[in-house]
């Protein structure tokens, strides 16, 4: 893992080489029209690059108030195990805390153990589940949504 990594807020004008990153981390991704959705506004994200500008990954957030909620985060498959989920993850909750934030808020697929892992390292608590929130990855069926958060 390169030592000269960049952080810069997402633009409209990043979605395009953001989308392939999206739909390789997800099995129900965000369409464009939803990623523009969530730039500017009550919205933050930065994306994550090394010095080659080969972006690694990204995050979304959301801000009201004193709360923030974590809205989407990837890291390209062929950069995952390499700790950047956390330096994402991380970063996001310096950038909260920045607005003033006083809890973030996130849910996760209770499928997803790995980034379950992220989240509870990083201090975050599993506060309730929303039974049956997320469609299946398999095609059919459906996911428990598993609600966290953190107090800063």
């Amino acid at each position: 893992m390169s030592n000269l990594l960049k952080y810069t807020p997402i633009t409209t004008d990043d979605i395009s080489q953001l989308m392939p990153i999206e739909n390789t981390c997800h099995s129900h991704p965000w369409t464009e029209k939803t990623f523009s959705s969530c730039i500017g506004g009550r919205y933050f994200g930065e994306k994550l690059a090394e010095t080659t500008e080969k972006i690694i990954g990204f995050y979304v957030g959301e801000f009201v108030v004193d709360e923030a909620t974590l809205m989407d985060i990837c890291v390209d498959p062929t950069e995952q195990s390499k700790g950047y989920g956390k330096k994402l993850l991380h970063h996001f909750i310096e950038q909260a805390k920045a607005k003033g934030a006083i809890k973030i808020w996130l849910e996760v697929r209770a499928k997803n153990i790995s980034a379950q892992m992220l989240y509870m390292n990083a201090g975050f608590i599993e506060i309730s589940r929303r039974t049956g929130y997320y469609p299946s990855s398999k095609g059919f069926g459906y996911e428990d949504a598993i609600v966290m958060s953190l107090k800063l």
